[in-house]
């Protein structure tokens, strides 16, 4: 007979570096975006032997911990943003950070195994959603049967293509920005990284990216970057 109330203890595996530095401006959902991340195992899991053959699966499921919400008590609905932070849905009927248990699922590219590294093997994946240094608690390869073509996806399917239109009157405002993360972060700001609740077009939103500070408006449909300076 199993114990009514069991207590387990979850230890990391890994951590992931992104560029996303602050929890406003993150995509809602994995595979949004091409930004990179860098999964790093803790000591004790940075063996080879553990991802021997990963190289097989082209994409994974990463479970890992919403590490800045894990002392927010529980409640039992919320208000998912893409229904306005108005309407509130059952916590379990939604992907909410504020959960029972604080985990979270999201499906990444992976991109390359690097096992030549100070730290032992690292896995290079592509469309985390997640914020730098997030503690990962589990990694299982993605396969097919875990896509269901059929399958019903309430609210979250009117907001599938939802896009902003992202507007630079000045070039050279992105000029700090690397090449190579230029395209990930005109996708961020594509999403609209804004509560779904906000619509004041004289507001100016700010958020990390990759070391640097993105600071935009909204007006209607089009997302105006004002200015993108290294953060200090």
């Amino acid at each position: 007979m199993h114990p009514q109330n069991p207590q387990y203890t979850i230890t990391p595996v890994a951590r992931i570096h992104t560029d996303y530095q602050s929890k406003f401006g993150i995509p809602r959902q994995s595979g949004m975006t091409d930004s990179k991340g860098i999964i790093v195992f803790e000591p004790g899991f940075r063996n080879p032997d553990a991802v021997r053959g990963i190289e097989e699966f082209s994409h994974l499921w990463l479970l890992w911990v919403f590490s800045e919400n894990v002392d927010k008590e529980f409640t039992p609905t919320v208000r998912p943003p893409r229904l306005g932070g108005n309407e509130r849905r059952g916590v379990f009927a939604t992907r909410a950070p504020f959960r029972p248990n604080h985990i979270g699922m999201s499906c990444v590219r992976l991109e390359s195994v690097d096992y030549d590294t100070p730290d032992g093997p690292v896995l290079i994946v592509s469309g985390a959603d997640m914020l730098d240094g997030t503690p990962i608690i589990d990694i299982k390869p993605y396969v097919s049967m875990d896509c269901i073509p059929d399958a019903a996806c309430g609210f979250s399917d009117a907001a599938l293509g939802y896009r902003l239109e992202v507007s630079i009157p000045d070039e050279s405002v992105l000029s700090p920005v690397p090449l190579e993360k230029r395209q990930a972060l005109s996708d961020i700001l594509a999403l609209d990284p804004r509560p779904s609740y906000h619509d004041d077009p004289e507001r100016v939103y700010g958020f990390l990216f990759a070391g640097f500070e993105v600071k935009f408006t909204v007006s209607g449909d089009v997302l105006t970057v004002v200015s993108c300076e290294k953060a200090e």
